[in-house]
C-alpha cells in the first residue's frame, strides 16, 4: 500500500484540480443537475481508465517518440475546447432558446481521447507511477482502476458544485453569465494549450 500512495496522490491531484473535464462537469451540474451530469461523469471515468491502461501498455511511448503526434493532439484538443466553449457560451441564452442536452456517457468517454490533461495524466502514470513487480498489463489495470476509483468522486464533486450554485442561477441572466464564464474558462484552457 505505501508503494501506491504516490500514484493515488497523483490521481487525486490530477482529478480534483481544474481542467476541461471539471469545467464541463461544473457547467453540467449547474444546467442539468447531478442526474443529468452522471452519464458524463461515468464516461470520463471509463474513458480515463481505458486511456491509462493503453498508456501503461505502451501507447504513451508513441507520443513520447513522435513529437508530431503530440502536436496534433495538442491542436485537436485545443480546437475541440474552443468548440465546447462556443457551445457552452450559447447555453441558457436570454432569447429563451432551450439548453443543449447534457453530455452523454459516450461524449464524456470520447472526449478523453482529445483532452490533453487526460493524456498527461495517463502518460505520467504509465511512465512514472506504474507499480513495480507487476507485468505492464497487471500494473496498468491496477493503476487505471485506482485512477477510476479516485477520479469518480472527484468528478462528482465538480458536478455537485455546479448543482450547489444552481439555485443562484435561477435568473436567466445569471445563468447566461455563468455559462459565458464557463465557456471563457474553456477558451482560456484552449489558448493555453496553443501557446
Amino acid at each position: 500500500m505505501p508503494d501506491l500512495m504516490p500514484l493515488m496522490t497523483y490521481c487525486f491531484v490530477m482529478s480534483s484540480t481544474p481542467g476541461p473535464n471539471n469545467v464541463m462537469l461544473t457547467a453540467s451540474g449547474a444546467n442539468f443537475g447531478y442526474r443529468g451530469a452522471l452519464p458524463q461523469i461515468l464516461g470520463i471515468g471509463v474513458g480515463g481508465f481505458v486511456l491509462t491502461l493503453l498508456s501503461c501498455l505502451g501507447l504513451g511511448n508513441l507520443f513520447m517518440a513522435w513529437p508530431l503526434a503530440r502536436e496534433l493532439l495538442r491542436v485537436v484538443g485545443a480546437l475541440y475546447l474552443v468548440y465546447l466553449a462556443w457551445k457552452l457560451s450559447g447555453a441558457g441564452s436570454l432569447q429563451g432558446a432551450e439548453l443543449p442536452r447534457p453530455a452523454s456517457f459516450w461524449q464524456g468517454f470520447a472526449f478523453q481521447a482529445v483532452n490533453p490533461k487526460s493524456w498527461v495524466k495517463a502518460i505520467t502514470i504509465g511512465s512514472v507511477f506504474l507499480p513495480s513487480g507487476l507485468s505492464p498489463a497487471e500494473g496498468g489495470l491496477l493503476a487505471a482502476g485506482l485512477g477510476l476509483l479516485i477520479g469518480l468522486p472527484c468528478a462528482s464533486s465538480w458536478a455537485l458544485f455546479g448543482v450547489g450554485i444552481r439555485r443562484f442561477l435561477s435568473d436567466p441572466r445569471k445563468l447566461r453569465a455563468f455559462n459565458l464564464t464557463m465557456g471563457l474558462s474553456l477558451l482560456a484552457l484552449a489558448l493555453n494549450l496553443l501557446s
